[in-house]
């Protein structure tokens, strides 16, 4: 019996090392089209290829420059471009979208579960729109951190996810649910109402304790919320600095949203990592990002969906001023960043506007930020990861990084628009959308 069972481990140790073995725990795929964009701000690579082994870039490079191994499995794309899986550094998952939210009564009549359900739905068309990564600005009750988990148990479908638990912010701000009698959504640091340092503390660590990887806070009010002007400071410059100093001391980063010019310019002093949405950035406020390398993370679709919003109608007066405000001020705003050499992150608000859609950012960087689209692209995917602190493994087609790569029809440098319409997707060595795709 055990002469057998050596004989079978034998077996098993050759088998393992046969050159058949070998194929089958890396299958090799070579990528080709007609143009490469890496996403690190170099000119494209013409009639470019990545090989994949694995999950894993081993080469990019022209056709004519790489070696490809034998056997390997070749996909043709034709006449697109090849990039890096996008970036979406602020989205929404759960619960509705804002056309979809129906009266102001509807979050006390959908089911507890309601909103973790439609979260699966939102990740997979935000994957299936080519966004192999987001970060997740904020939930109620850890949905982002199940999702997280379900995702990579193969549960359901969806991107790479920066989960941040609850949004931190003060008692009726833009993070606190106002508009409801006393008592129905009361909240505590637990679930991200912190007033004070030492809440503050706590709903930092707390966080942290159950799956966040960044903590989100709301230092200025916003537009869809109740009780608040769009621009108003909420948490003070030590509220502010002791949550980013706790929030560092747990190795991780501060995004803040901030509408109000002062807000912004707190906040940046502050220490936090990004800025979302900025609507009211001034020329001084983008010179401060700028000496700290503070990102703006624009989120100009939010402010387009809103603008719509106000114009049809389907939002009261209040939010509906706001809307029109800060929507209009976005486009400036981004414009004084890119001037001043702020780095920028893309980052939709999806949630706001509707998921799935998420490739429209492009161009409104383009036409209302003046970005360029090598600029837009690169916001999307290498920016984008060094503001998740991700780009050791996401961000640019790289030998050792992810195989996370998507393609879309033509080239973007010369219609951004195209960015709406992904028709390949690759996520960490597997095919999701396209020639190759795997039915699930």
């Amino acid at each position: 019996m055990r002469r057998l069972r050596h004989a079978a481990l034998l077996s098993l140790a050759v088998l393992a090392s046969s050159p058949l073995a070998a194929q089958t725990a890396a299958r090799v795929t070579v990528l080709k089209a007609a143009r490469v964009i890496d996403g690190t701000g170099a000119a494209a690579i013409a009639n470019g290829v990545v090989v994949v082994e694995g999950d894993r870039i081993t080469a990019v490079g022209p056709e004519a420059s790489v070696r490809i191994p034998a056997g390997a499995q070749r996909i043709d794309l034709g006449d697109a471009t090849l990039l890096p899986g996008l970036i979406d550094a602020h989205v929404h998952f759960f619960g509705r979208a804002l056309e979809d939210r129906g009266s102001a009564e509807q979050g006390t009549r959908d089911f507890p579960g309601y909103s973790a359900i439609v979260g699966a739905e939102h990740a997979r068309r935000t994957l299936l729109a080519g966004f192999t990564s987001v970060r997740q600005a904020g939930s109620g009750d850890f949905d982002d951190v199940a999702l997280v988990r379900a995702i990579e148990d193969g549960y359901v479908q969806g991107p790479r996810i920066q989960a941040v638990g609850h949004s931190l912010g003060i008692t009726g701000g833009h993070c606190d649910e106002n508009n409801y009698r006393p008592g129905l959504f009361d909240g505590t640091p637990e679930t991200g109402i912190a007033d004070g340092i030492e809440e503050i503390v706590k709903a930092v660590r707390y966080q942290v304790k159950y799956g966040a990887g960044a903590i989100k806070t709301c230092a200025t009010g916003g537009v869809l919320s109740a009780g608040d002007e769009v621009g108003v400071l909420q948490y003070t410059y030590e509220e502010l600095k002791a949550m980013v100093e706790e929030a560092h001391k747990l190795e991780r980063k501060v995004a803040a949203h901030a509408h109000g010019t002062e807000g912004i310019k707190v906040a940046v002093r502050a220490g936090v990592a990004s800025i979302e949405h900025g609507s009211f950035l001034d020329a001084e406020g983008a010179r401060l990002m700028a000496e700290r390398g503070t990102y703006l993370v624009p989120t100009l679709m939010a402010g387009e969906a809103v603008l719509r919003a106000a114009d049809a109608g389907g939002i009261p007066p209040f939010i509906a001023q706001k809307a029109r405000a800060a929507g209009a001020a976005m486009k400036s705003a981004t414009k004084i960043a890119r001037a001043a050499g702020v780095p920028i992150a893309l980052g939709t608000d999806a949630g706001v506007g509707a998921h799935g859609q998420n490739g429209h950012e492009f161009a409104l960087m383009v036409e209302w930020g003046g970005l360029t689209p090598m600029e837009a692209l690169v916001a999307g995917t290498s920016n984008a990861a060094k503001l998740l602190g991700w780009y050791d493994r996401l961000g640019s087609l790289s030998s050792g990084k992810l195989a996370d790569i998507v393609a879309v029809p033509g080239d973007p440098t010369r219609d951004i628009k195209v960015m709406e319409r992904v028709s390949f997707v690759m996520k960490g060595g597997t095919i999701v959308k396209g020639q190759g795709a795997i039915a699930r």
